[in-house]
């Protein structure tokens, strides 16, 4: 392992086939009936069937192909393959006007020591390693989760001291603002994840989790230039911040399930 602490980062049924199948049965018998008698009978020919008919029923359960210069480089730690689905369980983190103009500070002098780093688009604190489900399994591993979680209550947590994070395969670095207090409920949350995760045969979570709320990344291993002097400036801009301790305390109300490009909410009491 690492210094730097890790990351976690249809077809439309059988009428329709009959239809199909009579199409291409049609379009494989030219003319309408038999020859005449008189007539020598035609050599049989097959005509190509037309492409419309031969794309029907392509399998649409399956993600769409991965664009890397969509994703800003991100290097996928698992292979793409049709019907498999990213997915990945986590408490969303709501931000104020606030924690956006802290962040601005932070991504501002963070850029000074790794000036590729790009601020994240949403933020969370994840759960659960990403691991592939099968398309058939989302709705049934849903559920799992709904009926594990379905007693726990809402908490506060705060994320307040600076960290820097990379993922397993080292691919990717991120700047996460670590959870200070509200641990015990998050390794609780973790808990029961992972049973759901082991009753899927899933990777569960890391050992001693380190919770946090990611706010900016790059691609590749950019730990030397953030550790040290760059981290240490970091912090001093987050504790030198006006009321920090308010700024940064948010309130879990949520557990989210991310599955390929569906959301699913799971609230807290």
């Amino acid at each position: 392992m690492s210094a730097a602490p890790l990351v976690g980062y249809s077809s439309s049924g059988s009428e329709d086939e009959d239809e199909a199948e009579a199409a291409a049965g049609a379009l494989a018998r030219p003319g309408a009936g038999g020859c005449r008698r008189s007539q020598s009978p035609l050599p049989s020919q097959r005509l190509p069937v037309p492409d419309s008919v031969l794309h029907m029923f392509l399998d649409t359960e399956g993600e769409p192909e991965d664009d890397q210069e969509k994703h800003g480089g991100r290097v996928r730690t698992f292979p793409h393959e049709r019907g498999n689905w990213a997915t990945h369980v986590y408490v969303p983190y709501e931000t104020r006007e606030d924690f956006l103009d802290l962040l601005d500070m932070l991504l501002a002098h963070a850029q000074t020591c790794v000036p590729r780093l790009v601020r994240m688009e949403a933020f969370h604190v994840s759960l659960s390693q990403s691991v592939v489900l099968r398309h058939h399994w989302i709705i049934p591993f849903v559920q799992a989760l709904k009926d594990r979680l379905a007693s726990f209550q809402r908490f506060f947590f705060t994320a307040n001291r600076v960290k820097i994070y990379t993922n397993q395969e080292k691919t990717r670095t991120f700047v996460g603002l670590e959870v200070t207090s509200g641990h015990p409920q998050f390794l609780d949350l973790v808990s029961e994840v992972d049973r759901v995760m082991e009753e899927f045969d899933l990777t569960t979570f890391y050992q001693d989790p380190s919770f946090h709320v990611s706010l900016a990344w790059c691609v590749g291993d950019a730990r030397l230039p953030l550790e040290g002097r760059c981290l240490r400036e970091l912090q001093n801009i987050v504790d030198e911040f006006e009321d920090p301790e308010m700024v940064l305390r948010a309130h879990a109300e949520q557990v989210r399930c991310k599955s390929g490009n569906k959301f699913f909410s799971m609230p807290l009491k």
